[in-house]
């Protein structure tokens, strides 16, 4: 009799303990009944949320440590991780400060060698609005936006959908990379870089998928009107799901998948749009719908199969948006607005010259030919705030003009120009100067900035 009882009490105390470690900090009783997967999606959105993170501002610690989160969790399902964890980006941030960000980026090689070099990216942001304080009876409070839906959900989904595919992978023709950005609130600046910077080229990039604000709403997809994402998008809903997307031609709001839509990369976005406590410190993972969420995930891996399998070309001519021509644009003089265009909040130009400059790369023929001197470019910002023209105007030399041009042409938005009260498109005139000058080092400097180590 005594060894039964003792056998039950051990059965009872082995019990509560695989009880309590189902909880998470908060959890009740009604979280034993959560699957696996909303379990992991509640973990994930708690760690990235919470409060010593401090609302995740650009280029904050709260930020990184959000980022080290996502990369260790690629890396424990085996992830091919294409960046380093030491490998930041800096960035002139809005308020002038000059800050250091990360983007997260790993690989899930697809399987079919005739799709081989094509690729879908798959994203979301890292960053958040941060903290502030504010005044309550004369007393300085301190206040967290926590920001679990955005973009905490758009990530702990990354996360999950990572894990799915990494363990199908037999069903990806196409490769995905998948990727945290850094900086979204920053005119996604870890989305231009990533374009951009971070690799030779973005040939073979069929796709872009963005994850963002998926934790409570009504669950849409936004492709721009792009014929074959919206018909991959209705075989997709074709299929018995545990729910579909509402999908959409007007975008909900800005996010990443524009500088993919900007660069011409097909994309759309999943996403359960604005919500009452977005950009307030409410947002908290008590608020988020994990069982909903977790129905969300389930068709966008399915959608992603799809997106991989689809034939090549993948994309019709008329999916993207052609850029405007400067002769359908009638441009203002940037002296004759009443007022100017402001870039990252600023009007003075030079602010822009600052955010050109920091991703300005000299050509390396120009280098060891020693060309330098100063491209005079015109470009024209229409009325919504876009570049929608860049021409070389006075140019130094082939390699410098192209390499001019190209930062211009990829920069962030504006805030366009009035006239009468009316925005209109306006015409500048930018200086792009391009200096080399030894060091007594020995090495070879842009605008004072080292590039590397002087060849003879």
């Amino acid at each position: 009799m005594t060894m039964k009882k003792t056998a039950l009490t051990i059965l009872l105390a082995l019990s509560v303990v695989t009880a309590r470690a189902q909880f998470l900090p908060g959890a009740g009783y009604s979280d034993l009944y959560d699957s696996e997967t909303v379990r992991s999606l509640k973990e994930h959105v708690s760690f990235i949320a919470a409060a010593d993170k401090e609302g995740r501002k650009a280029g904050s610690e709260g930020e990184r440590l959000a980022a080290e989160y996502l990369r260790e969790s690629f890396e424990k399902e085996g992830i091919t991780m294409l960046s380093t964890p030491d490998e930041t980006i800096s960035l002139l941030a809005s308020n002038g400060d000059t800050i250091q960000t990360r983007n997260v980026i790993a690989l899930v090689e697809g399987t079919d060698k005739s799709f081989s070099g094509q690729y879908i990216v798959i994203g979301a942001h890292l960053d958040g609005r941060g903290a502030d304080t504010y005044t309550v009876n004369g007393q300085q409070v301190p206040r967290i936006f926590y920001g679990a839906n955005g973009n905490a959900s758009g990530v702990a989904m990354l996360i999950e959908l990572a894990k799915k595919l990494s363990r199908s992978s037999l069903l990806l023709h196409r490769s995905v990379m998948l990727v945290g950005f850094g900086a979204s609130s920053e005119t996604f600046a870890g989305a231009w870089h990533f374009i951009h910077n971070r690799f030779p080229s973005t040939e073979g990039w069929d796709a872009m998928i963005d994850l963002d604000m998926l934790g409570c709403g009504t669950f849409s997809a936004f492709t721009a009107s792009n014929q074959d994402l919206n018909d991959l998008l209705a075989a997709e809903s074709g299929e018995l799901q545990p729910i579909k997307p509402e999908v959409s031609s007007e975008a909900p709001y800005p996010s990443d998948n524009m500088a993919f839509y900007n660069s011409e990369i097909p994309s759309v976005m999943f996403t359960t749009g604005r919500y009452p406590e977005y950009n307030t410190e409410r947002d908290t993972p008590s608020i988020l719908d994990y069982e909903a969420m977790e129905k969300e995930l389930e068709y966008i891996y399915g959608f992603t199969i799809r997106l991989s399998q689809a034939p090549t070309p993948l994309f019709n001519n008329n999916s993207v948006r052609k850029p405007q021509k400067k002769q359908e644009i009638k441009a203002v003089p940037y002296g004759e607005c009443d007022v100017k265009p402001t870039f990252l909040g600023s009007r003075d130009p030079k602010a822009f010259l600052d955010w050109v400059y920091t991703y300005l790369e000299y050509p390396k023929e120009a280098v060891a030919r020693g060309i330098q001197g100063k491209v005079i470019l015109e470009m024209v910002i229409d009325a919504k705030g876009n570049i929608a023209d860049v021409e070389v105007v006075r140019g130094v030399s082939p390699s410098l003009d192209a390499e001019a041009v190209r930062v211009v042409k990829a920069a962030p938005g504006w805030k366009p120009g009035r006239v009468g009260g009316v925005k209109v498109a306006t015409v500048m005139t930018i200086p792009v100067q391009f200096i080399l000058k030894d060091t007594r080092k020995g090495k070879v400097s842009l605008n004072g900035v080292v590039l590397e180590k002087k060849r003879k």
